[in-house]
């Protein structure tokens, strides 16, 4: 999975989004703020199609309506605003046209300026992108690759917002728990990530560990000008790749691990590999 998959394009033309503190609205009027915050906004190079391509198949998406739009578009957001929630989904659903065995995970966790009829335009864009490829609520354990492979469907939509409730086809957000750390720390997330793998529920949910690095108001000042990835990723990815190399898959486990920049290491290929254990595990227990 990546983490903000959608920030690899940001507008910094663009005013600040509504997830931001009134403070930042204000300086961000300077055309110079704006610059420097695309520099800690952007945490993906990938766009959807070369994530996908990559071996991605969870994405991390927080939205928004757009102040003074007329209509109700909903945007990729993070600090600024992103694509549209529109073309992203159409780049999407074109890659699973392509490969019909693929299977993606979308998780809709953060909803900015929206009330309820933004939502529904949403959702409804959601259903026209995917169609008969949607997967409706079940049971998660019967979810397997075969099981979405016989009825023709390759898309899970995950929805942090109580109108899920009205559609088969949202998933419940407490279906998808992804606890965050919260730190730019290394080896504070490392304890977090064991810590929080320990005490993930055995059945019933799918399960993020969010191998991610949260820069503070602090670290931006220090390092106005370098931004997220020189200041933060390319020096602690490969501890973090170390941690993924070490995990085991399955039951208390790992189920899907997030990273901002995915292709700067070997992350995906790492991630899948370990698909490899379980593949062992069914061999010794035959």
């Amino acid at each position: 999975g990546s983490h903000d998959s959608f920030s690899y394009w940001v507008d910094e033309k663009s005013p600040v989004g509504p997830d931001q503190a009134t403070a930042i609205k204000r300086l961000a009027r300077i055309s110079l703020v704006r610059r420097i915050m695309k520099k800690w906004s952007v945490t993906q190079n990938l766009t959807f199609k070369e994530q996908l391509e990559g071996g991605i198949r969870y994405f991390d998406l927080r939205v928004s309506s757009k102040p003074g739009d007329i209509g109700q578009e909903i945007y990729f957001i993070h600090g600024l605003f992103g694509i549209k929630v529109w073309d992203g989904l159409k780049e999407m659903n074109s890659f699973l046209e392509q490969h019909p065995k693929e299977v993606i995970f979308l998780d809709f966790n953060h909803f900015y300026a929206m009330d309820d009829s933004h939502h529904h335009f949403l959702i409804n864009r959601i259903r026209s992108a995917f169609e008969s490829k949607l997967c409706c609520v079940e049971c998660v354990e019967y979810v397997t690759l075969l099981y979405m492979w016989e009825k023709k469907q390759q898309v899970l939509i995950f929805y942090h917002h109580p109108l899920y409730q009205e559609y088969p086809f949202l998933w419940p957000g407490n279906k998808m728990p992804a606890p965050w750390a919260n730190t730019t720390n290394v080896h504070q997330l490392l304890q977090f990530l064991e810590t929080t793998l320990g005490e993930r529920s055995r059945y019933g949910t799918f399960y993020v560990s969010q191998a991610i690095l949260t820069p503070r108001v602090k670290t931006i000042v220090r390092h106005l000008i370098r931004g997220l990835k020189n200041t933060l990723v390319h020096r602690n990815l490969p501890m973090i790749l170390n941690w993924v190399k070490a995990q085991k898959p399955g039951v208390m486990g790992v189920n899907i691990i997030t990273s901002d920049f995915v292709e700067l290491v070997d992350f995906a290929a790492t991630v899948i590999a370990l698909n490899d254990l379980l593949l062992e595990e069914d061999d010794s227990a035959t």
